[in-house]
């Protein structure tokens, strides 16, 4: 990825490629199948202000495997990467 640091509590993700075939078996083809919602944190910000001007951290950090929302975040090409910038709050959980 090119240098991008992401602001305040803002996330930088790369999705995960979901399954290709159902528990069944059925292979999905690639038209048909939904984008993921699981990703991982390439980059994080430095956090927002609390009341008292402080800045307090995000609670992901970089490397950290997450899920979001269906419609989270706002699609951008990066270094010729597709990626995903979404605010920390649009994460649902950290996996693993």
């Amino acid at each position: 990825m090119t240098k991008f640091r992401p602001l305040h509590d803002r996330v930088v993700v790369r999705r995960l490629d979901g399954e290709e075939k159902t528990a069944g078996g059925i292979i999905i083809p690639e038209t048909a199948k939904e984008k993921p919602m699981e990703g991982e944190v390439l980059a994080v910000g430095s956090g927002v202000r609390n009341e008292q001007g402080q800045i307090v951290p995000l609670d992901v950090k970089a490397g950290d495997r997450v899920l979001f929302g269906k419609w989270s975040g706002t699609e951008v090409k990066i270094g010729g990467e597709d990626l995903l910038i979404m605010k920390e709050s649009d994460i649902l959980g950290i996996v693993g």
